[in-house]
């Protein structure tokens, strides 16, 4: 029998749980399938949110030749091949599932079919794609970003289940708490449908199935944790890394990169990871460890595995035993909400660039103070457009280096400010 989720996928927009922004009345998407031409895309999501299912209804619609790739067993003679036939019927569309695990070769293979329109090529990632695909072949793609599903969409997912699913209508389910399954699903359809499944799967049998927070806990704790790259342990096993490391675990840290490492992750994702994290959580607690993160990611790109465990685990073990901040992360979040409130403010005419006479005349740059030119090579000016003078977007965490930091700064905004 076809895993629920499989069951349950739909063949139309209009099924779609999800991604209204892509897909609702006037989007993009529902435009383009409605003109019947679509453009090359780039599909970004996290897991289980409906990128193969969009790429399904597109074939769908469209009535076109369709063809499936896997970016993890096809090599380059496979999209070649595709290609071909795709030539020889004039056209044809493409969907390769996580294209992020194509290397450059591969990529470069699918360049002048897209670009001659012998292939309208649809790509699914879950991985950035700027870093991912090559810039010439994401500069002939639309990239169109999914977003994980809300608890009212998850809702509606097992509700239509239990109407839908001809094994589901047979049973007597009383879902009594969904808190348990909402919060394994993490935004992911696919997860959340599945552990269903298994939890009704195991309840069967004679009277009603009563679904509460601990029998979900408790079935799927007793699921084997074996990793897979491609699945849901993938994201599991990431979120406890990178969980182990904020909470200042080196123990635990290089357990779950030693899991990772026996089940064949991708070395740049992994050190990918531990850079973003060197900023997010350590930042100007140990600037540092930015530096080693950034070494790490070069090295282990250089050397590949065997030897790039040792890197990463003197990576990981180092972050995890440095102080922790996340005052840069929390700094640039404050900062995007407050231009999201207050839109494009103007730049103070003193510190404008004034490169010609016009704007010279008009007062740019007039009155800016040189900062060099002062004691502690500081100028008591403002740099914040007025309506949000004074605004204190950066406060440093509570650790040595930054409580350095923040005696400084109290010491200038106290010569700006007066107080």
């Amino acid at each position: 029998m076809e895993p629920l989720a499989e069951r349950l996928r739909p063949a139309a927009l209009d099924e779609l749980v999800g991604q209204e922004h892509l897909t609702g009345e006037g989007s993009i998407l529902r435009k383009a399938l409605q003109q019947g031409k679509i453009p090359s895309m780039i599909l970004w999501g996290p897991p289980g949110v409906g990128k193969t299912t969009i790429a399904n209804i597109i074939a769908h619609t469209l009535q076109v030749p369709f063809y499936t790739l896997s970016a993890i067993a096809a090599g380059v003679k496979e999209v070649r091949e595709v290609i071909e036939i795709a030539r020889r019927q004039g056209h044809a569309v493409l969907f390769i599932d996580e294209i992020h695990r194509f290397n450059k070769s591969q990529q470069d293979a699918l360049l002048g079919a897209v670009e001659k329109g012998i292939i309208t090529l649809i790509g699914a990632t879950t991985e950035n794609p700027s870093f991912e695909v090559n810039s010439a072949l994401l500069s002939r793609c639309q990239v169109y970003v999914l977003k994980p599903l809300g608890e009212p969409e998850l809702r509606q997912l097992l509700q239509l289940a239990m109407q839908r699913d001809e094994w589901l209508r047979e049973q007597q389910i009383e879902i009594k708490e969904t808190t348990a399954l909402l919060n394994i699903a993490g935004g992911d359809a696919r997860k959340l449908l599945n552990l269903f499944e298994l939890v009704v799967d195991t309840l069967q049998g004679n009277g009603p199935i009563v679904i509460t927070d601990k029998v979900v806990m408790d079935i799927a704790q007793q699921r084997i944790a074996i990793y897979d790259k491609t699945g849901e342990q993938h994201y599991d096993i990431i979120s406890a890394f990178i969980k182990s490391i904020r909470g200042s675990d080196p123990n635990a840290a290089v357990y779950w990169l030693a899991r990772m490492i026996e089940g064949g992750e991708d070395v740049k994702f992994i050190a990918r990871r531990l850079l973003i994290l060197a900023s997010e959580d350590i930042g100007n607690a140990n600037p540092n460890a930015q530096l080693l993160a950034t070494s790490c990611f070069q090295a282990v790109n250089m050397i590949g595995y065997p030897e790039a465990r040792i890197i990463l685990s003197q990576c990981a073990t180092y972050l995890a035993s440095s102080p922790k901040s996340n005052a840069a992360y929390m700094a640039i979040n404050k900062a995007q909400s407050l231009v999201s409130q207050t839109g494009d403010l103007p730049v103070p005419l003193h510190i404008r660039n004034a490169p010609t006479k016009l704007m010279k005349q008009q007062g740019y740059g007039k009155g800016y103070a040189y900062a060099h030119d002062f004691d502690n090579n500081f100028s008591a000016q403002e740099y914040l457009p007025d309506e949000i003078r004074g605004t204190t977007l950066y406060d440093p965490g509570k650790n040595a280096r930054e409580e350095e930091l923040r005696k400084y700064l109290r010491g200038l905004w106290k010569e700006k400010y007066g107080y």
